[in-house]
């Protein structure tokens, strides 16, 4: 029993990812289960943004007020961000980019994508600085409240949207699921220090729900990959368009928080996104076809956040061993 669920502890990210992946495949091969799709995927919309205000409130609980503020390494990353996403915009809008201008918007979506609210979970798995993480999380999300509207419409002018509308769109669709679990968990934590106290003790807790959240997620991303209705070689295109934004921000990431010992963090920050923000906004703002993109990412740092996790358990149990060679 106990070697079963240290398997599925150790593997559980890639079985979250196989499960949704398996899910969805099932429902199109089995005709009996179509007309249950519009209601799985409305309870899956609805179910979601419970799990991530969950995921956040259990971080929350972990951190207080006075521990968010702002750290150097904040600066180059929103940098790297805001920059990265200008330069592609400027491509976009001098060349002629034609049919492939979604895979360019692709990329500036990867870029410009905030950190995913899960990256707490991650972050605090592997050990790095969560506060640290959160309060670049906060940051990066309000450059994108200034940053996307202001450019999009240099590349969609008919978009019909204005600056001020497009802004408060961005930060009504992220900032409930940041401000409020936050402030749920410091209500808890100065007011019931007895219920703050057993929530601590829920040590794994969030990081399954994020299991739940992750199959649900790779589920719907499935399903938007397969209702894209765009060619092989343009969804090959965003595919390699967005691994290369990941492989890019992770190594940024890491190496810029090197220099801050808080590689862990930055890593984290920069490369983990919110996807399912980018498919809400390239969608909304975009050419539709680049919101495939996040769906494709969600894939892509996943897999390598399964690998840092899997790495971090064996590195964790050879000290393990070493020490206890060391004791005798």
């Amino acid at each position: 029993m106990g070697k079963t669920t240290g398997f599925f502890r150790t593997w559980m990210l890639p079985i979250s990812m196989a499960t949704g992946i398996a899910a969805y495949l099932l429902y199109r091969i089995l005709p009996f289960l179509h007309p249950l799709g519009p209601f799985a995927a409305a309870c899956i919309s609805r179910i979601q943004p419970v799990l991530i205000f969950a995921m956040l409130f259990l971080s929350f609980c972990k951190i207080s007020p006075s521990q968010l503020r702002f750290r150097k390494w904040h600066i180059w990353l929103l940098l790297i961000q805001v920059s990265s996403f200008l330069a592609l915009a400027g491509i976009a809008r001098v060349l002629p980019c034609g049919r492939f201008l979604p895979v360019i918007e692709a990329g500036m979506l990867c870029m410009i994508c905030p950190t995913a609210t899960a990256a707490a979970v991650v972050t605090d798995k592997l050990g790095g600085d969560v506060p640290g993480l959160i309060s670049y999380t906060i940051l990066i999300n309000i450059a994108n409240a200034v940053t996307v509207p202001l450019i999009v419409p240099l590349l969609h002018p008919d978009a019909g949207m204005s600056f001020i509308g497009a802004s408060l769109a961005i930060m009504s669709k992220v900032f409930p699921t940041l401000i409020c679990p936050a402030l749920l968990a410091w209500l808890v934590r100065y007011c019931f220090p007895v219920i703050h106290g057993k929530i601590l003790l829920m040590k794994d807790a969030a990081f399954d729900i994020w299991a739940v959240s992750l199959c649900l997620a790779i589920l719907m991303t499935v399903r938007a990959i397969w209702h894209s209705g765009t060619g092989f070689g343009i969804l090959a295109a965003i595919a390699a368009a967005s691994l290369l934004s990941c492989i890019i921000q992770f190594a940024a990431g890491r190496r810029t928080g090197k220099r801050y010992s808080e590689e862990i963090a930055a890593a984290q920050a920069l490369g983990q996104k919110n996807t399912v923000f980018a498919i809400w906004t390239g969608y909304s703002f975009m050419d539709p076809v680049s919101a495939v993109a996040g769906g494709f990412y969600s894939i892509w740092h996943n897999i390598y956040n399964s690998w840092q996790l899997y790495r971090k358990q064996q590195n964790d149990l050879l000290e393990r061993v070493e020490s206890g060679l060391g004791t005798r």
